[in-house]
Formats: structure tokens, C-alpha cells, sequence
């Protein structure tokens, strides 16, 4: 325990016993009591005799280490505590009355009359004590708790987030090697945008690591160089459109998701077909979501697309970052097009 804590411990013991010492004074007074130097002892003797007792009893729920127990566990516990500790304090009182000979009331009462008689006014002031030190603790251990938790579940979507996205590398780098190859000699200048291409898309993968979202700007930038080098690979038989709001341009989006997709699009879909087909990326604002829709020439092939790394990862990522207010949905929208389609919540108004 801090020093401050322990500090702040004792001035709340000594404030309250002596709050019970100024109430007996002002039953006093109230009930025109003489306040004789008797009486004086006999509240001081009140005072250091509640510290102590309920000092012992802190030291052994402490000791005990009853205040890491639930609160149905603890309670018959601390009854029998209360009534422990209600005893030490009058046995002590007992003992400083008569050592010191306080006992205003000339009545000759034998030991076992005295102490139950003094079991329900002393047990008034225990028992209050170990609620409110029992209740702060518990709820200083449910505050600090929450804020564990919290902290685990940041680190935890901190850890889930590098694992997906470390596993998010271009499938295509070894067609796209191959294929810069060829060029070289064809065509040298395309070759070398290729090699620029290929090298901010690598670029951009190595960066998701370190970054939550990206401005979509920068994703589709990306997703161009990629279909850009895809484009050598299969020529004509892949024709990609773009239907973009460029007031989408500024939005938030993880990193390399929509690469993701698209190259969900072009494994699954276009490289499946004898003649190639059709990419189109979509990106608009519906109600207070940024939507993006990419579709495809193919087939929703089952666990193609159900079970893919692409198509798990888009959906891990989103509910970790936006939990169930964003969406992921893939589809057959027609007998040869697929149609994955992801809703991301606005954070901030157009």
C-alpha cells in the first residue's frame, strides 16, 4: 500500500472515532449530562479503543485476503468478524474502565452483565466501519478491474490486428515478377512502372502493420497499381471500371482491405473464367455508411469464397475496428456476377 493510501487510511480512522467521540459529547449536552473528567475518559477510552479493534480487523481481512472474495463468500465472514471484533473493543473498554476506574453508574454489575450490555452500542459503530471499508475496497477492485480489462481488450485487438494483417501479403508478387521479366525485354519502360507499381504495393503492405486506417485516396491508389500489374497478366481478359464519389476519397478505411477484395475478385472470379472479365469498384456515401462495393465476373463457389483468408480477414478486421456497426456481405447478384459489398460507419459529417 502507498504511503499516500496508508496516510489517507489513518486520518479517516482518527476523523471517525472522533466523530463518535464529539456525538457522545453532544448527547451530553443534549440530555444536560454532566461532562466531568470521567466522562472524558471514557470517550477517549471510546476513541482508542475503536481504533485499535477496527485496525486489528483491517489487518486480518487483509491478512486473509478476503477482499479478493465476491461479496456472497465474504459476508458470512464478515459477521462473524463484526461480532469478534465488537467483543475485543468492549473487553478493552472493560479493562481501561476499571483499570482506571470510569464507571459512572455506583450499580455492582458482574462482568458477563456489563459486556452484553455494552454489545448493541458498540456494534452500531463496527458494523458501519466494515461496510464502507468493505464497500470502498470493492468498488476501488471493480474500478481498477475495468480498467485491466479494458486495457487486455485493447491489447488483445492491438495483437488480433497485427496477426490478420501480417497474413495480408500479395498473392500475385511471383505472376507479377514473372511478368515484369517478360517485359524487359518487350517493353522496358512498362517494366519499370511495373517495378514502381509492385513496389508501393508491397510498400503499403508492410505500413497496415503499424496503422488502424488509411484515407481510402491512398487504398485505391494502391488497388490501381495492382490492377495495373494484374492487367500484364491477363490483357484483355480483364476490364476494370471505377465508380467512385470523390467526396469518399477522404474516409477512413483499414489498409489493404479493398486490395484484399479485389484480389479475392480477380482469384476467385476473373482468373476462373475461359475469357476473363469484368472488375468494378464502387464507392459512395448510403445514409451515415461509406459504402464500397466490389463486383466481379463469376460464381459464389462456396468455400472458395466462404472459408478464404481474404474474405475472413475483411470481416475480423472491420468488427475489431468498428465493432457491429460496420457490415460485410458477399453475394451472387446475378447468374455471372459476385458482388462483395462492406459498410463502414461515418465517423465524422460530410
Amino acid at each position: 500500500m502507498s504511503k499516500g493510501i496508508t496516510r489517507y487510511y489513518w486520518w479517516c480512522q482518527i476523523g471517525g472515532w472522533s466523530l463518535v467521540g464529539m456525538s457522545m459529547l453532544f448527547f451530553a449536552h443534549v440530555f444536560e449530562q454532566n461532562v466531568s473528567f470521567v466522562y472524558l475518559g471514557r470517550i477517549i477510552t471510546v476513541i482508542t479503543a475503536g481504533i485499535i479493534s477496527t485496525h486489528l480487523l483491517r489487518a486480518f481481512i487483509k491478512k486473509m485476503n478476503w477482499l479478493l472474495l465476491p461479496i456472497e463468500k465474504i459476508l458470512p465472514k464478515l459477521i462473524i468478524a463484526v461480532v469478534i471484533t465488537t467483543f475485543v473493543f468492549i473487553l478493552f473498554q472493560m479493562s481501561v474502565y476499571q483499570t482506571f476506574n470510569l464507571y459512572e453508574n455506583k450499580r455492582k454489575l458482574d462482568f458477563i452483565t456489563r459486556m452484553l450490555a455494552n454489545v448493541l452500542n458498540i456494534g452500531i459503530f463496527i458494523i458501519p466501519w466494515t461496510l464502507i471499508y468493505y464497500f470502498y475496497h470493492y468498488i476501488d477492485k471493480s474500478r481498477k478491474q475495468q480498467v485491466d480489462t479494458l486495457k487486455m481488450e485493447a491489447l488483445v485487438k492491438e495483437l488480433e490486428l497485427k496477426t490478420i494483417k501480417s497474413h495480408i501479403n500479395p498473392h500475385f508478387i511471383f505472376n507479377a515478377l514473372n511478368s515484369i521479366r517478360a517485359l524487359i525485354d518487350e517493353n522496358p519502360g512498362r517494366a519499370r512502372t511495373a517495378i514502381t507499381e509492385l513496389s508501393n504495393i508491397l510498400r503499403s503492405s508492410m505500413q497496415a502493420e503499424k496503422l488502424e486506417t488509411v484515407s481510402f485516396e491512398k487504398e485505391l491508389n494502391i488497388v490501381k497499381d495492382y490492377l495495373a500489374l494484374e492487367h500484364i497478366r491477363f490483357e484483355d481478359r480483364l476490364k476494370v471500371e471505377y465508380d467512385i464519389d470523390e467526396d469518399t476519397l477522404d474516409q477512413p478505411v483499414p489498409p489493404m482491405m479493398l486490395q484484399t477484395l479485389v484480389e479475392n475478385a480477380i482469384k476467385h472470379g476473373i482468373s476462373k473464367q475461359v475469357h476473363g472479365g469484368n472488375v468494378k469498384i464502387i464507392s459512395d456515401f448510403k445514409d451515415d455508411y461509406h459504402q464500397l462495393i466490389i463486383q466481379n465476373t463469376g460464381y459464389l463457389n462456396g468455400s472458395l469464397y466462404d472459408d478464404g483468408f481474404g474474405l475472413t480477414s475483411t470481416k475480423n478486421r472491420l468488427q475489431l475496428l468498428f465493432g457491429d456497426r460496420a457490415n460485410f456481405d458477399i453475394k451472387e447478384v446475378n447468374s455471372n456476377t459476385v458482388e462483395a459489398t462492406v459498410l463502414i460507419p461515418i465517423e465524422h459529417n460530410r
